[in-house]
């Protein structure tokens, strides 16, 4: 990144307030403009709004590092990364429609009314045309709504529950991470055929949108498959300590716990789990199992080596031998040191799917983007052949069933994939039950 952009991130830098006003105000842009934030000059400004605090901090952390280095590559920096692999070719390293990029941060710190102070500031003060970010499906929905009235396009980080793009959708919020019926769809033929059909699971899970839809989707999919569920019990984000929620698996009668479980939460369940010794007791003369529905490389680095052995889902991961997983790890690596995380890969995307929009639109009118979105079918940004639905503005693609590594060779060889489950196994009508509610509504220019 250019010194000149470093000091204008720090010029530009926001972060959330609690407690600030929320209301919008009437007037997003002078009676010019044609949209909010209509980019006069000869640059355009993005909103990078993260939890740099709170339970999902360490995720924050590399999607900052990951939209950095878009915006690097936007600008025609770097090797280029995915844009040398991406099918759509109309970016050419010139920013966007010849703008330079530059960008705003803000802390969501993992609490929704935070979230959407940040992203309002960067909208008000900053004059950010897109937002995305975040690693809370509570976050992601907040800021879509505001988003939504503001009348600018919020492209969705780390945002897992169905209800993002199901009953919670906006015309003006795209969405590139997998959600929660997908994990369940890829993870239960995997987990028949490791533990068989007669197990019983108890079920700890994250209290808000996220942890919610992601019980209610692996609980769907273990019962068609014969599983019984013994309890579902709901827990505080950021709990810290879950030994009290433990505790009570070991009198449950389940010989299954599964964590619906993110970021620093999953670390410390699951490290508490093993501390009660649930992996080497037998119940129902059967090996007592973990499973983690969603999964991340940086939640296996908390975790070490709890890890090992207990599967789940992830949207990406950075061993993946694709054209175009390669070269974002080789940017990435060559840049920090270290590989991405999914959730790096997640938002990288995202930028470069809103800047290849604008394009292929010829607007930064958040209707055009949007227009140019929907039913787009791409390939070269990893998980192969993908498609964003214009009926939600969900993206499918493939999904990746992993476990945790028995001999990890470093820290960040902690995962491994066991099955690609095909994009068409994870599909679902736009009208399923688990997704219905709310409408998609139009797209809000805003001004």
């Amino acid at each position: 990144m250019s010194n000149s952009l470093l000091t204008r991130r720090g010029l530009l830098k926001t972060s959330a307030v609690a407690g600030a006003g929320l209301a919008l105000p009437t007037i997003f842009t002078s009676g010019a403009s044609a949209f909010t934030n209509e980019p006069m000059g000869g640059t355009v400004t993005l909103g990078f709004n993260v939890p740099q605090s709170g339970a999902y901090a360490d995720e924050g952390a590399d999607e900052l590092r990951a939209y950095e280095l878009a915006v690097e590559h936007l600008n025609g920096g770097g090797d280029g990364g995915m844009l040398n692999t991406f099918s759509s070719k109309v970016l050419e390293g010139n920013g966007i429609l010849g703008k330079k990029v530059e960008f705003v941060t803000g802390d969501t710190q993992t609490k929704s009314d935070a979230a959407r102070a940040s992203a309002k500031s960067m909208i008000e003060k900053d004059g950010a045309v897109m937002i995305t970010g975040g690693s809370s499906s509570g976050v992601a929905i907040a800021v879509q709504g505001l988003c939504q009235e503001a009348g600018v396009i919020f492209m969705a980080g780390l945002t897992h529950s169905n209800d993002t793009t199901g009953k919670d959708k906006k015309a003006n919020g795209f969405r590139h991470f997998f959600n929660a019926y997908m994990s369940a769809a890829a993870l239960a033929p995997v987990l028949e055929k490791l533990y068989g059909k007669d197990r019983t699971a108890y079920h700890l899970t994250a209290d808000y949108s996220w942890g919610w839809t992601q019980e209610e989707s692996i609980a769907a999919a273990t019962e068609a498959m014969g599983w019984k569920t013994a309890e579902k019990v709901r827990t505080p984000l950021g709990a810290g300590d879950f030994s009290s929620y433990i505790a009570p698996v070991l009198n449950s009668g389940a010989d299954v716990l599964v964590l619906n479980h993110y970021g620093g939460d999953m670390v410390n369940s699951l490290t508490n789990a093993v501390q009660f010794g649930l992996r080497d007791k037998q119940v129902n003369g059967k090996n007592f199992e973990i499973v983690v529905p969603l999964y991340s490389r940086l939640m296996a680095r908390g975790a070490g080596k709890n890890v090992a052995g207990i599967h789940g889902s992830t949207n990406w991961h950075w061993s993946l031998q694709d054209d175009a997983s390669k070269a974002f790890v080789k940017s990435f690596g060559t840049k920090y040191g270290f590989p991405p995380s999914q959730a790096a890969h997640t938002v990288y995307c995202q930028t470069l799917l809103y800047a290849d929009a604008v394009a292929r639109g010829g607007s930064f009118n958040p209707c055009a983007v949007g227009e140019a979105l929907e039913g787009f079918e791409f390939d070269g940004l990893g998980n192969g052949p993908t498609l964003y639905r214009a009926d939600d503005h969900q993206c499918f693609k493939d999904v990746l069933v992993v476990r945790g590594k028995e001999n990890p060779t470093s820290e960040f060889d902690l995962l491994e994939v066991v099955e690609v489950t095909p994009a068409a196994q994870v599909t679902y009508p736009a009208d399923h039950p688990m997704f219905a509610g709310g409408a998609l509504g139009a797209c809000n220019p805003g001004a």
